[in-house]
């Protein structure tokens, strides 16, 4: 199995809330900033570049605060995407430094229609694909020890 390298961005504000996104091209489908590591990056180079590009959030506007991974995931149904099958992630905890204003999605691509911040135990997890529910479950896990059924 081949598996696109990725990065994911969990973002917390200051009272342990963490930031979600809904997809543009799916409504109502909610999920943490993420995008593919490019050729010649690594992923503390890659994940500045996916912020700014999904989010608008520059490095001042956060700190890593933690990196765990790789979580993999296949694609549904042996589904090929780019010549992969499916995603290796590298994690990121981050600390919003500064106000919730800073995130944007309205940005040259927008990949995300809306935004909420919620707590680690509230992620809707049927708003994913199922195929993502289990890297979900022991990300949420991993980071915060939160259980989601």
């Amino acid at each position: 199995m081949t598996y696109r390298p990725n990065v994911a961005a969990i973002l917390q504000n200051d009272i342990g809330e963490i930031l979600i996104c809904e997809r543009s091209d799916h409504p109502g489908s909610w999920q943490f900033p993420q995008g593919g590591i490019d050729r010649g990056e690594t992923p503390e180079t890659a994940l500045p570049r996916e912020l700014r590009e999904e989010i608008s959030l520059e490095p001042a506007h956060y700190s890593v605060e933690e990196r765990r991974g790789p979580y993999r995931y296949q694609f549904a149904d042996g589904v090929k995407m780019r010549g992969f099958h499916g995603q290796e992630q590298t994690y990121f905890r981050l600390r919003l430094l500064g106000e919730p204003g800073a995130v944007n999605v309205a940005t040259a691509h927008p990949e995300f229609r809306a935004v909420r911040w919620i707590q680690p135990a509230h992620f809707p997890l049927a708003s994913l694909p199922a195929m993502k529910h289990d890297v979900y479950r022991r990300v949420l896990r991993d980071f915060f020890g939160a259980e989601i059924p």
